[in-house]
């Protein structure tokens, strides 16, 4: 499992779950960023923070300290 925010740009990968139940996690569970849900980081803004994800049909702009929380299973294609 890796962190959200340790991944690059192009990579994907599968949500496997969160590092605690907090204010954060559960808001991004109501976006759609569910366990088992196919996920895609997009890119970076210009300075590095926040990121962009695609999780499903929907684009997420995520802080890095907000997508630390985020457990990824990464695709090895």
């Amino acid at each position: 499992m890796t962190p959200l925010n340790k991944m690059y740009p192009g990579q994907k990968g599968k949500v496997v779950g969160f590092t605690d139940d907090n204010r954060v996690s559960r808001r991004l569970m109501e976006m759609g960023m569910l366990p088992g849900s196919s996920i895609e980081y997009i890119r970076n803004a210009p300075l590095n923070d926040p990121m962009e994800v695609q999780v499903g049909e929907s684009c997420l702009t995520l802080r890095h300290a907000e997508a630390s929380l985020v457990h990824i299973e990464v695709d090895e294609a």
